[in-house]
């Protein structure tokens, strides 16, 4: 049986025909609310990327994350972990990451679930089982059905089931860095009633800079049920992770040796179960319901190594202090007592946090498609409820390095950063959007309305309490115009919101900034980010290519973003900046030159800014004046480069023969802590990627790539810290750079049944 493809950040629910004489033929539609259902794509008031599965598999992308990197649109990776499977999302200036401490903008649901960690918003790459990608949409600007934190744009995956992806297959490939990976998938259905899935997938690398090692499990299960107008589906996913990723190194280390690290280890353990229960129901050929019901458990443990603050006191010879504003402080131990100064317990700490979040969420929603005096209407009306309760648990303790850098503890713990937190959110939305199409003209309107609550409870004492709550309405309003068959004009105003997170509500004060992610202060509290988009533009077809062009603008109210401060690179606190604004022009093309060529090319431009005047500590920023950097309206947000050019072709000169590859280019960027642009950019860099795949029959293929061909030194983000104090004083370069990967190829084969 066939399966329509939807876009949803809920369910995958068929939409009445919006056409109520005569049946429509099954098309590719493209929803624009949590649960489901829409309108068609050429029809949307903004332009969404679409990609599939097989799209996915013939780029044989690392998973997700590294597909969009190479191809889609405006996105661009900060490496700033230095890790395959922890990269920066940025889409259209807006970040989705795992890291703590980025200004979450970008929502991420999978079948309906959003998968934005609920302590930080974050958003773990590596959780998203990428064997059981389906379909995935990529919605642009701050479309308020797509909840919170869909500032610049939103993503949606949806999974596959045993009735669209029947059969058998298994693939692994090998290469360079040590890395392995193995794949395989079955599904099928019993009379077309009964759907079954399973995939799963394993990889594991020795990692190209030393101490590196990566290793991820992710599992996929879906059992489907069919029949007249109901249809019922249950998947779990399970994922198991060991990531190391050392994250930025000194330049002047770098130049001596690409692959290598500053402090080690920096290790993230991942173990998320999700549970998802997902019901379609067609009360008639007008009305649709559709609902799920889901639990999520995500624990997530961090192990980090670092530079200390902490040395032999000054004024106080014997015991270990900390420097606070040029005044000495003698250190207490977890007993209360000071600590005696030993070579033990200087040049290192030990960082570890444990965050165990578990979710459970519903939806609703009903989809009326009805005739108005001979024009099609499409009324979508739902609400979506989300809860979680969160326990973190943070230490820090005192150690040396040796001659690797390696972190060796000490046994001795900071009594003050013993951290134990109980976290609960309530995120309830109801929404609507009416869409009436009038001849070659579609008008659309949505709203959803906003409720948060945070609730914090500290554990050990009352400094961290506090109980929060946001709320805000979010409209939007779109047009598209069919100018012709071939030709079609889009504009629309979207807004949304994004409420502070816990860990944001904990680390807002900058007299006395946190150390992420490992502590937290009683702060004041922060306001919610608004983000207004307007974007307009034209797409169209011809016989050999279909094209986009258009131009955007997001503004955002009360940005939160996080400011570097003090001597460690990881140290500074959240604060509303005030406005921020991303302007913006998309280009793109793509097509096909007879049967065997197919290319494409996206072009972006993008201006990033500052909108208001602020001075913000940076102590480590060589332009900095007294600590401080001074950011004027104008000056470029960091990390966002304003220029992307990713153009690519697929050339099959036989049956059995597919060659391909893909350029990839950008302008630099400025580094994090330099929100004035008193210093230089990050280099920009272009690579090239190349692919091949032969077809020994329908059953059997080997397939190689190669990344980075001509093996160009790059790097893709960048901040300021102090490397004299573990180095020495020869290395005085306050540059702290993520190196990218030097080429590299992979061989694999892969087998369908």
């Amino acid at each position: 049986m066939s399966r329509r493809r939807w876009i949803y950040i809920g369910l995958a629910a068929p939409v009445a025909s919006l056409a109520q004489t005569t049946p429509l033929e099954t098309v590719e539609v493209v929803g624009q609310t949590p649960l489901g259902g829409g309108v068609a794509a050429e029809q949307l008031p903004s332009t969404a990327q679409i990609v599939t599965a097989d799209e996915i598999r013939a780029q044989r992308a690392l998973g997700l994350a590294d597909f969009m990197r190479r191809t889609l649109s405006s996105v661009f990776v900060n490496e700033a972990q230095g890790n395959p499977l922890q990269p920066d999302i940025q889409y259209r200036g807006f970040v989705g990451s795992p890291l703590l401490g980025l200004p979450q903008g970008i929502a991420v649901y999978q079948d309906g679930v959003r998968v934005n960690e609920p302590f930080g918003d974050t958003v773990n790459w590596a959780l998203i089982p990428d064997s059981a990608i389906d379909t995935v949409y990529l919605m642009p600007g701050s479309n308020p059905l797509f909840g919170l934190n869909a500032l610049g744009g939103a993503i949606s995956i949806q999974t596959k089931d045993g009735f669209s992806h029947v059969g058998t297959r298994a693939e692994i490939s090998a290469g360079s860095f040590g890395r392995r990976k193995l794949q395989a998938e079955t599904g099928g259905s019993i009379d077309d009633r009964l759907g079954y899935f399973l995939t799963g997938s394993y990889i594991e690398e020795d990692g190209w800079r030393d101490f590196s090692p990566t290793e991820a499990t992710q599992l996929f299960a879906n059992l489907g049920w069919d029949r007249d107008r109901t249809r019922l589906d249950a998947n779990l996913t399970y994922v198991d992770t060991q990531l190391i990723g050392n994250g930025p190194a000194p330049i002047e280390l770098l130049e001596l040796d690409r692959a290598a690290i500053f402090t080690r280890p920096d290790i993230t353990e991942n173990e998320l179960a999700l549970w998802n229960f997902i019901v379609d129901h067609d009360l008639s050929d007008r009305l649709k319901l559709t609902g799920n019901l889901y639990l999520r458990d995500s624990d997530v443990s961090t192990l980090n190594g670092d530079d200390s603050d902490f040395e032999e006191c000054q004024d106080t010879p014997g015991f270990i202090c900390e420097v606070e504003d040029g005044e000495e402080e003698v250190l207490l131990g977890v007993d209360g007592n000071t600590i005696l100064a030993d070579e033990s317990l200087q040049g290192a700490t030990i960082n570890r946090s444990k965050t165990r979040q578990q979710g459970i969420g519903f939806g609703l929603q009903a989809n009326l498609a009805t005739q108005v005096r001979g024009a099609s209407n499409l009324l979508l009306v739902g609400m979506s409820y989300d809860e979680s309760d969160i326990d973190y648990d943070a230490t820090t303790e005192l150690g040396a390095l040796d001659a690797t850098r390696f972190t060796v503890p000490g046994g001795v713990f900071v009594g003050e950063s013993f951290t134990q937190m109980t976290a609960a959110t309530e995120n309830t939305g109801l929404y609507f959007s009416n869409s009436l199409t009038i001849a070659s003209i579609v008008l659309t309107i949505s709203g959803r309305y906003n409720l948060s609550k945070v609730r914090l409870q500290d554990a050990l004492g009352t400094a961290l309490n506090g109980d929060h709550e946001f709320q805000r309405f979010n409209p939007a309003a779109g047009l598209t115009y069919m100018l012709a068959r071939d030709l079609t004009f889009y504009a629309g105003l979207s807004e949304s919101n994004r409420a502070p997170s816990p860990v944001e509500l904990t680390c807002a004060d900058e007299d006395d900034p946190c150390r992420l992610p490992n502590a937290f202060l009683a702060d004041p509290p922060l306001r919610q980010v608004v983000a207004q988009t307007f974007e307009a533009g034209f797409r169209g077809t011809s016989p050999w290519a279909s094209w986009q062009a258009g131009l955007f603008r997001t503004d955002n109210e009360d940005d939160i973003l996080f400011i570097s401060a003090g001597a460690l690179t990881n140290q500074g606190f959240f604060d509303n900046v005030g406005n921020t604004r991303r302007d913006g022009i998309e280009l793109s093309i793509q097509g096909e030159t007879g049967e065997r060529l197919h290319w494409f090319a996206n072009y972006t431009y993008l201006d990033a800014t500052f909108r208001q005047a602020l001075a913000a500590p940076s102590a480590n920023n060589p332009a900095a004046v007294g600590g401080e950097i001074f950011v004027e309206p104008g000056d470029r947000l960091p990390l966002i480069p304003s220029r992307m050019l990713k153009a690519g072709l697929t050339f099959t000169p036989s049956d059995q023969l597919t060659l391909g590859g893909e350029i990839l280019a950008t302008s630099g960027h400025y580094f994090r802590g330099d929100e004035g642009n008193a210093f230089r950019q990050v280099d920009g860099y272009a690579l090239l990627n190349l692919r091949g795949e032969y077809r020994f029959n329908d059953a059997a293929r080997v397939f190689v790539n190669i990344d980075n061909l001509l093996d160009a030194d790059y790097e893709t983000f960048g901040l300021f810290g102090a490397a004299s104090e573990v180095l020495g004083d020869s290395f005085q370069d306050a540059r702290f750079l993520s190196p990218g990967a030097p080429r590299a190829a992979w061989v694999g084969i892969s087998l369908e049944f």
